[in-house]
């Protein structure tokens, strides 16, 4: 009865133990990716990781000896706080710049393979790089006045150089995933994908420009007013030049067609004057032959004298007498 008794509490204690180590590894076998998490399975007795897959969210039974290397699947915030760049006109100014990025899933083992986890401060380094290198094109007054170009600048040079320049998987994903000329993924080469993550958002901050640099700054300002002064002046001056010129050219222009008119009308009076002589004449030779021939002054001698006693009466000052007792006074 006794060893019986022994033998069944050796069963149990048996089956309890088999029970809470089952339980156990039933707990443990169980692995858990959140929501917010991208993961690889990882053997935790040797650190072996299976890169075949890419897990998302959900709960995992692999046995316990299995975990997950974990990557964070939301956003990473970073902020570039008063970052040194240089402008076209070599002067410095303090740019504060905050964006978002995000991994990238179909990516997520060539970001593993080159980087492991410690990404974060390469991707900042890389994109304080970028950014520098894209504003070496203007000038701080362009930086000053249209903030919307220089975040645009600033982003797609930040954008290009961490997301690469290849489309996206879906063109739909976010707002740059496919922008003009991006390569298609056939073509892509490992350099052409960048860091491996997408720049969904990105805000410009605050733009300083530091005192010493300020004042250079609105030297510079000064003396291009003055300079764009005195281009409007010389300006002014050749447009007074020219309208005094077009001036006198026009008054030129004016007493040639005047004189030329002159000339044209008195060549018409002339013409006309010629004319009404000749017309007069004409109608005066034939009257006079008229009269000859009807007073039947045939003698050539005649006519002479008739002649000349009219022209002597066209004279103002000749007097016509019948002898030198009588005389007749005025034109007969």
């Amino acid at each position: 009865m006794g060893n019986t008794t022994h033998v069944w509490i050796t069963i149990g204690l048996g089956t309890c133990v088999f029970l809470i180590i089952g339980s156990f590894l039933m707990v443990y076998s169980f692995s858990y990716i959140e929501y917010y998490e991208y993961g690889f399975k990882r053997q935790k007795s040797t650190g072996i990781v299976d890169k075949t897959d890419v897990y998302t969210a959900g709960r995992y039974f692999y046995g316990p000896d299995m975990e997950f290397k974990i990557f964070p699947r939301d956003a990473h915030y970073v902020t570039l706080k008063s970052a040194k760049i240089f402008t076209a006109d070599k002067l410095e100014v303090l740019l504060t710049v905050h964006f978002q990025y995000f991994l990238r899933k179909d990516l997520l083992v060539l970001l593993h393979d080159t980087f492991d986890l410690d990404y974060s401060d390469i991707i900042k380094t890389s994109a304080l790089d970028a950014m520098k290198g894209s504003t070496t094109a203007y000038t701080t007054r362009e930086l000053v006045s249209d903030r919307k170009l220089l975040e645009e600048t600033i982003y797609k040079a930040v954008r290009e150089r961490l997301g690469g320049t290849c489309c996206r998987p879906d063109c739909s994903s976010y707002a740059y995933a496919c922008p003009p000329n991006c390569k298609p993924n056939t073509t892509c080469t490992l350099k052409d994908k960048g860091y491996f993550v997408d720049v969904r958002y990105f805000q410009l901050g605050e733009v300083t420009i530091p005192a010493t640099v300020q004042e250079r700054f609105m030297r510079s300002l000064t003396l291009q007013e003055e300079s764009d002064r005195e281009v409007l002046v010389q300006e002014a001056k050749v447009v007074r030049k020219n309208t005094t010129a077009m001036v006198q050219q026009m008054r030129n222009k004016a007493e040639e067609i005047w004189n030329d008119g002159t000339a044209e009308a008195n060549l018409i009076s002339a013409r006309a004057l010629a004319n009404y002589t000749a017309v007069l004449e004409t109608a005066r030779a034939e009257g006079l032959k008229h009269i000859l021939n009807e007073m039947g002054f045939l003698q050539q001698e005649h006519k002479n004298s008739f002649n000349y006693l009219r022209a002597l009466r066209e004279l103002p000052m000749a007097h016509f007498t019948v002898d030198f007792q009588q005389r007749i006074a005025g034109n007969v």
